[in-house]
Order: C-alpha cells, then structure tokens, then sequence
C-alpha cells in the first residue's frame, strides 16, 4: 500500500516558529543540508523523529482525532529544555488514555467508511460476468485455469501460491507478484476468505477474489492501520502448489501490507 505521506517535522517546526514559539527561544529552521557528518548524523536523527511524528499525526487527524501541532511542538522543545510543563506519570496516562481513544475512533470513523465502501464494491462486483458468491459472502473469478488433473488443496495442506493483494480503492497493500517471490503458507493459518477460496482452485489456476470484511481482518485491521478496519480486501491468487510440509508446526501468517 502507499505510505501516508507527510512532510518532514521541519516544516510543521516553521510554523510553530512563527506562531506559538515566538515567546520563548527561538530554535532555527535549516535552510540548507548540514555537510559535516556529525551534523548530518543530528539533522538525520531529528528529521526521523519528525517523520515519524507527522505521520502519526496524519493517521490520528484520518480518524478525526485532531491535536493541536503547535503544542506538540511546544511539548517537544520543552522537553529538550528539561522544562516539561506536565508531569511523566500524568504524562504517560494521558497518552495511553489517547491511544485508547484514537482506536476506538478510527474503528467508528476510518471502519464505518471502509465498511460502506466495502459493501458498494461487494454489491457491483456481483453482477458481473462470471464472478460466483459462495455463502459466506466470497466473491470469486476464475482469470485462468491450469491443467487437468492438478491437485487441489485442502484447509490443512501447505500451499505455494503468487498473489496481489488491493483494497476497493485499488491500493495495494501487499503482492508477492511484485517481490517476485512466492509465498509457501499452510492454509488453516490465514484468514478465512483465504482458507475458503483457495481450496475452490487446482493447481496451476488463477483467480480473483474479493472477500468481505467479516472473513478477512475485520474490526482490527492489519498492516500497522494501512489495512483499515473493516475492509473489503481484493486478492489476485495464482496456486502455484500443494506442497508437503517439511515441519509440521508452521506458524500463522497474515498478509501484512507494504513497510
């Protein structure tokens, strides 16, 4: 999936300079790239951390969680300083307390979108030319078909399989197709629409699914919030083998989304 983009904390230091520093010491704002390594090494450390920031920032402001960036800057300088304003036990209860909020935020505001547009895309894939509905609301498209005779897996077997993971939106968040690298996974161990629609195919097919929310992820997301709460997740799945395992305690796996 695309990263969430966001400019690096010295942009947003800026504007704080201008506005809610303007009383205090002013820190300056870098008008060309540091030279010697030391201060590379200081400009690099900083700029990761505001990266890091602002990011988090754009997801909370997603989930109409608004703080206010100019006191997240204050807070930061004053912590530098060693003049914190708030102490660090009353500190760390407020974030957790703000975490809490933040998660249960974006379930109701980022989930409920994810959900209506999940739904849409559901209802308009449906009519389409040669996509099946199973009962558990997967939708299924055959795009190839291997040869005769190919095994087809059942839910305790390891398969090998190349796919291509997008949400409805067409972002991807993740694609062995693109790694170039297949993956080998046993097929109890991901989520249902996987286990499900995966044992529908033969060696050597390919096909689309796209699975509801209730059978993929759900209410939790995954990827670090870059799968949101529940999505609609659309795979192009190409088995490539039922292969016989070589250990036979294999861990979960979850398709995570792209770092």
């Amino acid at each position: 999936m695309k990263q969430f983009k966001k400019p690096l904390a010295l942009a947003v230091i800026a504007l704080a300079v201008s506005g809610c520093m303007q009383q205090q010491e002013k820190y300056p704002v870098s008008e060309a790239a540091p030279e010697a390594e030391q201060e590379k090494m200081a400009y690099a450390f900083g700029s990761s951390l505001g990266e890091f920031v602002g990011q988090t920032l754009d997801r909370q402001d997603e989930a109409e969680f608004v703080l206010d960036r100019e006191l997240v800057i204050t807070g930061f300088v004053d912590a530098i300083k060693g003049e914190t304003k708030i102490p660090q036990a009353e500190a760390e209860e407020l974030i957790m307390a703000m975490q809490a909020k933040i998660a249960e935020q974006r379930n109701a505001v980022i989930g409920g979108k994810a959900l209506e547009e999940g739904l849409a895309y559901q209802e308009q894939n449906a009519k389409k030319d040669g996509v099946q509905v199973t009962e558990s609301g997967l939708q299924y498209e055959v795009m190839a078909e291997g040869p005769e005779g190919g095994a087809s897996p059942a839910a305790t077997d390891l398969v090998k399989v190349h796919y291509h993971g997008t949400l409805v939106n067409g972002e991807v968040f993740d694609s062995s197709v693109d790694r170039g690298e297949p993956i080998v996974f046993p097929l109890n161990r991901v989520i249902p629409g996987w286990t499900e629609g995966v044992q529908l195919m033969s060696e050597g097919d390919k096909y689309r699914f796209v699975i509801p929310s209730d059978i993929a992820y759900g209410e939790r997301g995954a990827g670090n919030g870059q799968i949101p709460p529940n999505a609609t997740l659309i795979f192009e799945v190409e088995l490539l083998e039922v292969v016989q395992p070589e250990d036979p305690e294999q861990p979960d796996v979850e398709v995570e989304a792209k770092q």
